[in-house]
């Protein structure tokens, strides 16, 4: 289970699968029969930076020994 806290701390999600679009970093939230709902979690100035964000996240859940992880979306 990830929970991420997004980057204007204004939403908390459960998300099931984070990718990064451009400089956006977008989280896979839910799948319903006729619809699916990403959510962005944070823009950077950057791909390069988001792609750095996404490998900070991955570090997090490797070196977790919890099922459960949380996450904060840095500012910048």
């Amino acid at each position: 289970m990830l929970w991420i806290l997004s980057q204007n701390k204004q939403s908390l999600m459960n998300v099931k699968d984070v990718s990064v679009k451009g400089k956006y970093i977008q989280g896979f939230v839910e799948n319903s029969f006729l619809d699916q709902w990403n959510k962005t979690i944070g823009k950077y100035e950057s791909n390069e930076r988001a792609i750095e964000i996404l490998s900070e996240l991955f570090a997090k859940i490797e070196e977790s020994p919890d099922a459960a992880v949380t996450f904060t979306m840095p500012q910048k």
